[in-house]
């Protein structure tokens, strides 16, 4: 206490000057208009930028639920789309009319500079995931669902070496085998494009409608540059990715309903 005391005393012209100070301004602040408007107009201000501060904060810790609402209406939305049906007139989702079913999920691991590249998400048999179904983000493919535990899931990435899905130039039906010749993570090769096929730097590559595990016309890249093969007959085309491999957080996986039956026939023809 007696410490306080001295320094009260040590600095008291200080407190004085500061306890006058504060008078004068009160008391000319209130005796002019002028002053009072200024005032009144920087109080404003410091309370407008405290409000926004907080209001911002308040915003910065709503994001996660927001982006799990934006999440989950992106998932019905892509539902509809590839069932052929919009908001406004949607397909029943029943087994019948309904061929695929959307299901969201998160990216906690990926890999994008080894040969073999694989994604892990934190959805798994309890979800309904399912070797087989393809991955997609809002830019364009992402790979097919190779392992499966209750509540994970592996994905082949398209930049594995192993990765061989259908695609196509898009408006056309001219189609190719999509791969990856383990060079840039940007970019992935189409082989088995005829060399009659006209061909534009630029052009949108999509899914094929050779695929059981994907809608067609889903996203994929734009030719970069393109040549003929040794054998003179097909091109080697490289497509730049519209996904930025190395930055993958949000996908959704494609549940094709018909796959089993698709493959089961067509396993059974092959072998009449």
């Amino acid at each position: 206490m007696q410490r306080i005391i001295n320094f009260i005393l040590s600095y008291r012209n200080a407190f004085l000057y500061g306890f006058l100070m504060v008078i004068s301004l009160v008391l000319t602040i209130r005796s002019h208009s002028y002053h009072q408007s200024r005032f009144f107009n920087s109080s404003k201000w410091v309370s407008g930028n405290i409000y926004g501060t907080a209001a911002n904060i308040s915003a910065y810790f709503g994001l996660q639920e927001e982006n799990q609402r934006l999440v989950e209406e992106n998932e019905e939305l892509r539902r509809l789309l590839f069932n052929n049906a919009t908001p406004t007139n949607p397909i029943l989702p029943d087994s019948i009319s309904t061929t695929y079913e959307v299901i969201s999920a998160n990216v906690i691991k990926n890999s994008f500079s080894s040969p073999r590249n694989y994604l892990t998400i934190d959805k798994g048999k309890n979800h309904g995931t399912a070797t087989d179904m393809g991955v997609i983000t809002t830019k364009g493919i992402l790979g097919i669902v190779e392992n499966t535990s209750n509540k994970f899931s592996t994905v082949q990435s398209v930049l594995n070496t192993k990765s061989n899905i259908n695609a196509k130039i898009k408006n056309t039906n001219h189609f190719g085998s999509l791969k990856w010749d383990v060079g840039d993570y940007n970019v992935v090769q189409l082989v088995d494009i005829p060399r009659l096929v006209p061909l534009v730097v630029g052009d949108t590559i999509v899914t094929g409608a050779m695929s059981s595990i994907f809608p067609e016309n889903i996203p994929i890249g734009v030719i970069k540059k393109y040549d003929l093969d040794n054998s003179r007959s097909f091109y080697h085309i490289d497509v730049e990715l519209f996904n930025d491999m190395s930055n993958i957080k949000n996908v959704y996986l494609i549940i094709n309903k018909n796959k089993e039956e698709i493959q089961e026939l067509e396993a059974r023809t092959q072998n009449e």
